[in-house]
């Protein structure tokens, strides 16, 4: 069998939420490495959900070992409260996308690997390549731009129109480098942006994010731990400002305003930043550069809503 797969900044939230006990949630299960860190720390049981149906057949291998400590749910973490079916003494989420699927070119999240233009997590709605061939320039500008941030946002989109149809990565990343200057050494490919934007479009991943954040709120005990690891700024800024927002830390407004009634706390924040990995994981792993871990507490108050206009949620302009 091949070596477990070794997930980000996995000994950091080991330590971060120790002891590990009770049930958890890891809400995206992918290779599992979550999942057989938190047995290995303690949990008496684990819930895996993923919205990909690939995952749980490459667990058949090694899921076996761990009984009915391990149960495997298909799902998307934006219902993990009521795919859980208990309260949980924790949640794990790690945003984005994984490894393993940027290793299967079939899957067509890679710019670096040719495969058909697919995107999808769980492999059903529209592609990628649908969503392309079909939108409007401006669109998809306003995809490029507001979920990538990436500033030729309206070049690239008008080429990308001018080249339709496109059916492969390979297409895609050479219509995005054809509108941008050739990288310096040690810049990322010029496509990086715009496969991040496409991906977040096609899985809706912003709201399954805020989703998620909420149904973790009303999924854990009293002292349950929520774990947040994300690798961008725009997912980063979401989790800081939800954590922030709902545990009342996120400032007191203005002098001029008239202070508004808060709602009881609904988490604690043991860390007052994020934390990254160390010398020794980024040597291993150098994908753990940019990668940030984020923890709350839950208290006891009732669950309630996020603001999403106060969480810097990018929001395409007239909706999703």
């Amino acid at each position: 069998m091949e070596a477990p797969h070794v997930p980000v900044l996995l000994n950091p939230l080991l330590a971060a939420v120790a002891p590990v006990r009770g049930t958890w949630v890891d809400g995206t299960f992918g290779a599992g490495g979550y999942a057989r860190g938190l047995l290995a720390a303690g949990a008496e049981l684990v819930i895996g959900i993923d919205r990909d149906p690939a995952v749980f057949a490459l667990a058949v291998a090694w899921a076996g070992d761990y009984g009915d400590r391990l149960r495997l749910v298909q799902g998307t973490f934006s219902e993990l409260d009521v795919l859980a079916g208990e309260p949980v003494d924790g949640v794990v989420l790690d945003l984005g996308v994984s490894s393993m699927q940027l290793d299967q070119p079939e899957r067509g999240f890679s710019f670096l690997r040719d495969g058909p233009l697919d995107m999808r997590m769980g492999q059903a709605g529209p592609s990628a390549a649908d969503l392309l061939n079909t939108a409007e320039e401006s669109r998809i500008a306003d995809v490029l731009h507001y979920y990538g941030e990436e500033r030729a946002a309206r070049r690239i989109a008008r080429a990308i129109v001018a080249a339709r149809p496109l059916a492969t990565t390979a297409q895609l990343a050479e219509v995005v480098q054809s509108c941008l200057p050739r990288p310096k050494p040690g810049q990322s490919h010029p496509a990086t942006r715009s496969f991040q934007a496409i991906r977040i479009w096609v899985n809706d991943e912003f709201g399954q994010l805020l989703a998620g954040l909420e149904a973790a709120e009303r999924a854990l005990k009293p002292c349950g731990h929520l774990a947040v690891v994300s690798f961008h700024s725009l997912e980063d800024r979401v989790v800081k400002r939800f954590m922030q927002a709902r545990a009342n830390a996120a400032g007191g407004g203005s002098r001029h305003a008239p202070v508004a009634q808060l709602d009881p706390p609904a988490f604690t924040l043991p860390f007052r930043r994020a934390i990254g990995a160390d010398a020794d994981e980024l040597a291993a792993n150098p994908r753990a550069r940019s990668a940030f871990l984020r923890v709350a507490v839950r208290t006891d108050a009732p669950a309630g809503r996020a603001d999403p206009a106060r969480l810097g949620l990018p929001r395409l302009p007239g909706g999703v």
